[in-house]
């Protein structure tokens, strides 16, 4: 079985149990919205979850402080080397972000809205396009709400991606997988 198949029988596997699930709440949303909520809360849990891991196992462990700062090393031409410094939460930040990217692009491709009749390299910019968005509110409320308002990163970073659902649903209706 080639990768393509098996990605296909993947997502037809998981649409399959969310029409499954969907049986319930058939009068109350329409199955389009359901399909994202559930694609959409599976990738937000994701999200959540490997942030805490690599949040709390790779950079701020071992750190005294949640405001130390990590240093990256970047290769560049001999004899300059780059390094940059972030904090723990922008750096576990800049790791999950593209896995969940990806796995999110695959779920609204494959199982929420697979009507759309756009080329798929098309899709997958204007979708880039709306997550940047989503990464830029996510950058800003992980500043506002750890560096300025001194709250916890993790639950900081929950609370912010709340209000990125609503703006990704409509965008991504709209404007990445429109019909």
């Amino acid at each position: 079985m080639c990768f393509q198949s098996f990605m296909q029988r993947i997502a037809q596997i998981i649409t399959n149990f969310i029409h499954f699930l969907y049986r319930p709440f058939q009068r109350i949303f329409p199955e389009q919205l359901f399909r994202y909520a559930v694609c959409g809360g599976a990738n937000l849990v994701f999200d959540w979850v490997l942030y805490f891991l690599v949040y709390n196992f790779v950079f701020a462990a071992g750190l005294h402080s949640a405001h130390e700062l990590v240093y990256i090393s970047l290769p560049g031409w001999f004899p300059l080397q780059y390094t940059i410094c972030i904090t723990p939460h922008i750096a576990s930040l800049c790791v999950v972000f593209p896995i969940t990217l990806m796995t999110g692009f695959w779920l609204n491709r494959h199982v929420t809205f697979t009507g759309s009749s756009i080329r798929g390299r098309k899709q997958l910019i204007r979708y880039i396009l709306i997550v940047a968005l989503n990464l830029f509110i996510n950058y800003a409320g992980l500043k506002l709400t750890v560096e300025l308002l001194g709250w916890y990163p993790t639950p900081s970073k929950v609370i912010i991606t709340l209000v990125t659902v609503a703006v990704s649903f409509f965008a991504q209706k709209y404007y990445s997988f429109r019909k």
